[in-house]
Order: structure tokens, then sequence, then C-alpha cells
């Protein structure tokens, strides 16, 4: 089974396989984190240290179109991993960047290794991402930040025409970015030859070897030339995403701003549902209320999720879903929508709990329990975002 599916469609969720048992993280666990979010939030607000800002974007030795595209998307002064990132890329330096999704660090790799082909048409750029909804995202920050300096670029995902991918590939691009398993099915094919790439990210690291892709990391690093420029971004550093970076990286800057529990701006609570009334009730009587403006659902099947989108369209809820039986258009269309508030209500699998940066989600609610712990965190991470507050609620039987 190619995985640059994503997970969600494992089977033995509930609407899959029902011969094996639906693992869901326990009640108790749950219950026991969320209280004890809620403690921590009524205490005093507690001072961090947060890294100062040493650069504006001005500040940067950048081509002058790439720094009007810059201001075009209205970034002046840098997040604290682009601070520390672009000038260490600049110099030409590996890098390990320990963040979290919505610190800024697509912008982070993107913004130098811009600059890096400007100054030299030779370079070419692997970026590798563990979905295709983070790599969609990664291709189009690349082509805002890039406009009007004739770079090419190819975008190589599954749930779409190969034939297009490789059209894209013939005219040999100077970005690359892919999902594993669309990359090694283009190595093997010969589509794709990753001797001439001299520039490597690998974007959420952790997250490809939670889904089973450190084997094809391990084959792609072998494949590419020892002398590059390697650029590793995880949440997290340990067990398999640390055994990649033995043959990755050589003499690393190395980057954290994970300075602050993303928790600290989301406030958590469960809504148990009484016996005199159904979850679908009590979550369309929640969605009529005006603070409920930007809501993500998460669901934990695919078929699950999209009865429910279907129930609250017939309710009149402007909604939508994504999921695994949806393709690859289908769901950008849908992620479109949300992004731009013409619909209120995302309804997901985990495919969109990582990854993905979705501004000012107002809630986020389990529908369904997810597996672990992880996936919780993951999940009610969408709000919250970039220091605004946000709150995520858990529907228990």
């Amino acid at each position: 089974m190619r995985f640059d599916r994503p997970h969600f469609q494992r089977r033995g969720f509930s609407g899959g396989n029902r011969s094996r048992p639906i693992k869901t993280v326990p009640k108790a666990a749950l219950m026991a984190s969320i209280a004890q979010s809620k403690i921590a939030s009524q205490r005093e607000p507690v001072v961090s240290n947060e890294p100062i800002i040493t650069h504006v974007f001005a500040d940067f030795a950048l081509d002058r179109q790439l720094q009007e595209n810059i201001r075009a998307k209205s970034y002046v002064t840098p997040t604290p991993i682009q601070d520390q990132v672009i000038p260490a890329i600049l110099a030409g330096r590996d890098v390990i960047g320990t963040a979290k999704t919505g610190t800024g660090k697509t912008a982070a790799f993107l913004i130098p290794l811009i600059q890096k082909v400007t100054l030299d048409r030779a370079q070419r750029v692997l970026v590798v991402a563990p979905t295709r909804e983070l790599a969609y995202q990664i291709h189009k920050e690349l082509r805002d930040f890039a406009r009007g300096l004739s770079i090419r670029s190819a975008l190589l995902i599954g749930g779409t025409g190969e034939w297009r991918q490789k059209e894209d590939l013939y005219r040999d691009p100077h970005f690359v970015i892919a999902t594993p398993g669309r990359l090694k099915d283009f190595i093997e094919t010969r589509a794709i030859r990753l001797s001439g790439f001299r520039n490597v990210v690998l974007d959420e690291a952790d997250r490809m070897v939670d889904i089973g892709f450190i084997n094809d990391i391990k084959y792609f690093i072998s494949l590419i030339p020892k002398e590059r420029q390697s650029l590793f971004f995880s949440a997290t550093i340990s067990g398999g995403a640390g055994e990649i970076l033995t043959d990755f990286v050589r003499n690393p800057v190395k980057v954290s701003v994970n300075t602050q529990d993303s928790k600290a701006t989301i406030m958590q609570d469960v809504i148990p549902v009484p016996g005199n009334t159904t979850k679908l009730a009590m979550l369309h009587e929640m969605l009529k209320k005006k603070e409920f403006d930007k809501v993500l659902v998460f669901g934990r099947t695919k078929h699950g999720v999209q009865r429910l989108s279907d129930e609250l369209e017939k309710r009149g809820v402007r909604a939508g879903a994504i999921h695994g039986n949806k393709r690859q258009n289908q769901r950008q269309y849908v992620l479109n929508q949300f992004a731009r508030s013409e619909i209120q209500i995302l309804l997901a699998t985990d495919v969109a709990s990582r990854g993905l940066d979705i501004p000012n989600v107002s809630h986020v609610i389990n529908w369904d329990l997810p597996e672990t712990m992880d996936d919780y965190t993951h999940r009610i991470g969408r709000t919250g975002r970039a220091n605004k507050q946000g709150i995520a609620l858990t529907f228990i039987d």
C-alpha cells in the first residue's frame, strides 16, 4: 500500500473494516488532559522568554523582485524561525529546525532558496512533505514568492494525473515539491533523477516517520549528491526522525522556536451528550451561534465525515468535507472555500490535522475521538494559531 495517501485510509477505522476493534484514545486520558489544560488556563499568565527578532525582511540581501513579492504578502517583520533560519540558509549552512506548523517555517526555507536560484539558475531544489495538502500549500507559497522571477516548479502528489506532473518535470524545474509515494513512483519509472538536486528540504519529518516513510526517506537521501545543502524541519526530533539526521545534515545550524506550549492559546472542553438528545442535534445548535464562524470538525472515517457533512447541508449549514474518497482537486477546492470563508464548517478526517495553515479557525470540534493523544494535539492545533485564541471541543458519548 502506497502511503502518500494520508493515513486515514488505514483499515480498522469506523466505517471501514469492522472486523477489528476501533482504536481511540482512552476517554479517561483525554478528560485528564483537558482538565489539566483548564486548570493551567486559570492560573496567572506565565511570562515566556520569546526569541528576540533581530531583522526585518528588508535587511536580508535578496533580489529586488523577491523583496517586492515579500512586501506584497504584507511581510515586514520575520517570525522567530524566519529570523534565524533565513540568514543561515543564505550563508549556505545546513539547518535543523524544530518548529510546529503555524510558525512560518515554509517561508523560512523558501525565501532563501528562491534567492539561491536567482543567483545560480543551475541550482535545483527538492522539497519533500508528508501529505498532498502540505505539498500543495508549499507550492502555492513558492509561486507567490517567486512571481516575476521565471522560476519553474513541479508539484508531484498522488490523487492527480501523472502526465501533467511528468510534463512539468520535462521542463527541468528549479523546484520540485513532492510527497514520498509519488516521488518514489517517479524515481522507479525514471521520470526523475535525484542526482541533480543539491538543495533538499525535509518538511514535517516526524510526520513522515509516523506514517511509515522512514525507509523511503533514507532511500531518497542515498540518491542525492553528498555535496548539498540539507534543511530538516520537524516538530520533534526523536526515534526515527533522529535516525534520518545521521546521513542527512553536516555541521548544521540548530534552530528551535518551540518556546511556548501551543495549547496555551486554546481553551479545551468536553461536550457530554445526554440521553434525551443526539450528537447531531447538539452540534447543529452549537453551529447556529454567532461565535462559531469558522469551524473544523474532525471525524474518524471518510464515510462518517461525508454523511455528517451531507446531513448538516440538509439542515442549511454551509459545510464541506475532505477525505480519501475525494480526488485531490475536489479536496483542494473545499479547502479553498473554507479558507475564503465561503463555507462555515469544514469536516475532515485526520488528513487535515497536520501541516495545514488555515487562518482564523475559531473552533475545532472532535466529533469522534482521535486514536491517540498525539492525534488529539495535532487536531486542536488547527485553532489558536499565531497567538490568537481558539476553542477545542470534544464530544463524549
